[in-house]
């Protein structure tokens, strides 16, 4: 078995989901390693992951309404409020999606669907370096 890993810089500018597929992919097929498990992780408790159609804008336009419909940007909700009106909401929002994800990889390429995508999820307003760390273990 044959371990890879790396890490992804990623530059958001707002609010909202940033594709990283391609990247993902790119990187996984350098690798070498033709079969295996692709493990995808956020290190930040103010952003998230998530798998989601990246065909049809529409759908990821929904899910930022629905989030910001279902933790709102109230700091008279909360306690922790001292990096602003977004930050106890991202932490929420973190909470509802997933930090890591696993992908099969076979015969080179991480297995998703015909309309599946990978996307960081940028729960805060301002910009932010996220950083996704990518660890390959296979043959």
């Amino acid at each position: 078995m044959r371990q890879a890993h790396t890490t992804l810089n990623v530059h958001t500018t707002h609010q909202g989901l940033f594709e990283i597929t391609r990247e993902i992919k790119a990187w996984t097929v350098g690798t070498g390693i033709a079969n295996g498990v692709l493990t995808v992780f956020c290190r930040h408790t103010s952003a998230s992951l998530t798998i989601q159609e990246n065909a049809d804008p529409d759908v990821v336009y929904d899910i930022q309404t629905f989030f910001k419909q279902l933790v709102r940007e109230d700091p008279s909700l909360y306690t922790h409020t001292n990096e602003g009106a977004d930050d106890m909401p991202a932490h929420i929002r973190s909470v509802l999606t997933d930090v890591s994800l696993s992908i099969p990889v076979i015969d080179g390429k991480p297995v998703l669907g015909t309309w599946q995508g990978v996307f960081l999820y940028e729960h805060r307003a301002r910009d932010h370096e996220r950083q996704v760390v990518l660890q390959l273990m296979g043959d």
